[in-house]
């Protein structure tokens, strides 16, 4: 799973999601993306089940990009836990997506291919997404 490598002394907070992405809201690498279309957290293992998805699909052919990483921490308290006693360690990490950010970016591929296999990955994603094209590509 991903996960930063370094999270000392720190217990994210849980924050908003106001607003819409400015950084990752365009193409970097690849001719087809997805693209968020609402706001939401996106578990790390979300993130890497989408992945695999995509790239079982194409066959080892081409090559898929991850725009996004799961940076903040999410803390659980157990089962059966009563109130109070602080706050508890983190459970899992997630990766707060607002609406215009490109999730994945795909290439090398046929369009179609392409398209199918990022069909596939936006049933693994919590949220609304929708599957965008260079500019200037064909399909």
């Amino acid at each position: 799973m991903l996960q930063p490598a370094r999270t000392k002394y720190r217990k994210g907070q849980k924050g908003r999601m106001k607003g819409a992405a400015h950084t990752g809201s365009d193409f970097a690498y690849g001719t087809v993306a997805i693209q968020a279309m609402e706001p939401g957290w996106i578990t790390s293992r979300q993130i890497e089940a989408a992945r695999i998805a995509m790239t079982r699909y194409i066959k080892r052919g081409g090559r898929v990009w991850i725009r996004f990483f799961p940076d903040k921490p999410v803390s659980k308290k157990p089962l059966e836990t009563r109130m109070g006693k602080g706050k508890s360690p983190p459970d899992h990490y997630v990766a707060v997506v607002k609406p215009g950010r490109i999730l994945y970016e795909i290439d090398g591929v046929e369009d179609a291919e392409a398209i199918e296999a990022c069909r596939l990955a936006i049933h693994k994603l919590p949220i609304k997404t929708k599957i965008v094209r260079r500019e200037g590509h064909r399909i």
